[in-house]
């Protein structure tokens, strides 16, 4: 559930730290005194993207933060492994939003993520409903989830899912080996070219880099040779070869040591480099002899180069996408010259491939057809419990066309508030009252079943009656012994079956408009509803406690 809900300069609110617990948790107070903040500071954790006009008057940035005590981690552990953030520790989760007026950053454990982390996070966390909150619900492929859970099916919608990716994917290569227009002989015969060129190459990727040193060296052989001639010259030249000159050196310095056995320490380094230009002259040499001045040899190596250079350009920027070029058009050979086995091989496979995942979607449709009319009879029990004695609702279950991702068929909830109406599909009912009475029945309908910790309810009690506000009431009551539950309601009725009601008021200091939040118990709950009964009068005070002592159910 949220344990705790920090904000810190949003809109009217400077400070708030809401400390709440579970069950049915009622949040009231006069209109514009702020209520709508919690809601906005709630969406902002589920990674609504934010307006720096939250930001409060006089502040660069905006704190929103939330924390959840999870009884099962798990879950949201494997989401938060998936996407390389911490995992919960003790089954704590928090998440923090920083809205700023030029940048905003989010947090989750804090760990930096975005808002699609938050989203893909808050969709597993919180389910926010509000009288325009329910595009959710008029979606169909939302509606057959909801049912699916009703049936408790998972299991067989993955395994349905598996065999309809199977086949898919066998069947996409049987229809573009079907539909493609017989190779013609310039394919065939560019394919055959492309493979032979390659193969004939005898392409050695990591071999390249020696290719291009031994090319560079052979172009430029006469000039090295030259240059390397002219160096060894000047080191063994008769009489006047630097070594020579050296080895002459190394004489006197030999007299200077023989007369001055203390100078050692500074003459060593020229026996020393004596050695090192004995050893350079050998290489010299070496080197000279290595130099090969062949230019047949060199040809053969531009040609070599040349060849790799002009496979680059036509295959690839690279050998290894060279190489990979001529493995892509051989299969592609292969394929062109056996299409018709190909084609029989895949259209077996895809035979098989259909035939389990028909079974699968049939078993499937079966559950749903047992469980719909089930489902549409528990929402109609809990419409009449909210007013619509007489509603019909039912469970459409019809067949695709062609087999979906969901199933062999579709589902569309509909709805008659009225006797001798037909019924209409939920996407075309008009009245948020109506329609926020339908959610909530659905939702009743799918307490158990339904796995997100926290609900949100947002005035969906609006456009109601006394009677209807009380089972209203009853109905989230009866919720929050399942999940957590918010109810910001302008209602009495529902205000009063909450385990914990909280008033948002708004005051003036300094000048400034301050929204704040505090939990009313005793006397000040009585007097809170008193005010929500529209007055103060001693008969206003007097319901207001009866409604505090209504035993549940009366509605």
């Amino acid at each position: 559930m949220l344990s705790l809900l920090k904000i810190r300069n949003l809109a009217l609110v400077e400070r708030l730290d809401w400390e709440i617990g579970a069950g049915l948790v009622g949040v009231t107070g006069e209109t514009g005194a702020g209520k709508s903040v919690i809601v906005g500071a709630l969406k902002l954790i589920l990674g609504e993207r934010a307006d720096k006009g939250l930001i409060r008057t006089g502040e660069d940035t905006c704190h929103v933060e939330a924390i959840f005590d999870l009884q099962d981690p798990s879950g949201v552990n494997c989401l938060l492994e998936e996407m390389g953030l911490e995992a919960c520790e003790e089954g704590q989760l928090l998440i923090k939003r920083v809205v700023g007026s030029t940048s905003n950053r989010q947090f989750v454990n804090n760990s930096p993520a975005t808002l699609g982390v938050l989203k893909a996070i808050g969709r597993n966390l919180v389910d926010l409903h509000g009288p325009h909150d329910h595009q959710s619900l008029l979606s169909q492929d939302r509606q057959l989830v909801m049912l699916d859970a009703y049936a408790g099916v998972e299991s067989e919608v993955e395994e349905y899912r598996t065999c309809w990716a199977s086949w898919r994917e066998v069947e996409t290569r049987r229809r573009e080996i079907r539909d493609a227009e017989e190779a013609g002989e310039q394919e065939i015969e560019l394919l055959k070219h492309q493979v032979a060129e390659i193969e004939a190459a005898e392409i050695d990727p990591e071999g390249e880099n020696e290719l291009q040193e031994r090319y560079q060296r052979a172009a430029n052989s006469a000039k090295l040779v030259g240059v390397a001639a002219e160096a060894l010259n000047l080191v063994n030249g008769d009489g006047t070869g630097v070594l020579d000159r050296m080895q002459e050196m190394q004489r006197l310095v030999g007299e200077i040591e023989k007369n001055d056995p203390a100078a050692r320490h500074w003459t060593a380094g020229v026996t020393t480099a004596v050695v090192e230009m004995e050893d350079f002259s050998r290489e010299l040499e070496r080197y000279l002899g290595e130099i090969d001045l062949d230019p047949v040899q060199t040809s053969a190596l531009e040609a070599r180069v040349d060849l790799l250079e002009s496979l680059k350009r036509k295959y690839g920027p690279s050998l290894d996408e060279v190489v990979e070029s001529g493995v892509k058009a051989a299969e592609r050979l292969g394929a062109v010259e056996n299409r018709g086995e190909l084609l029989e091989t895949l259209e077996r496979e895809a035979e098989v491939a259909r035939g389990a995942m028909m079974k699968a979607g049939m078993d499937l449709t079966e559950k749903r057809r047992k469980a719909g009319p089930k489902l549409a009879r528990d929402i109609r029990q809990h419409l009449a419990e909210l007013g619509f004695r007489q509603a019909a609702f039912e469970v459409n279950q019809q067949q695709h066309t062609e087999p979906s991702a969901n199933g062999l068929d579709e589902i569309e909830f509909s709805f008659g508030p009225n006797p001798g109406e037909p019924l209409k599909p939920l996407r075309q009912i008009a009245s948020s009252g109506e329609i926020s009475r339908v959610m909530l029945s659905i939702k009743s309908a799918l307490a158990q079943q339904d796995r997100t910790p926290l609900m949100v309810f947002d005035e969906i009690d609006a456009n109601v009656g006394g009677e209807v506000a009380r089972a209203v009431g009853e109905k989230m009551a009866i919720l929050g012994g399942v999940h957590q539950v918010v109810a910001i309601t302008h209602f009495p009725q529902v205000a009063a079956l909450a385990s914990q009601h909280f008033l948002v008021e708004k005051r003036v200091e300094g000048g400034r408009t301050i929204s704040s939040l505090k939990e009313v118990r005793g006397e000040e709950r009585v007097a809170e509803l008193t005010r929500m009964l529209g007055g103060q009068s001693e008969e206003a005070r007097s319901m207001a406690k009866s409604l505090l002592t209504l035993p549940k159910g009366s509605a």
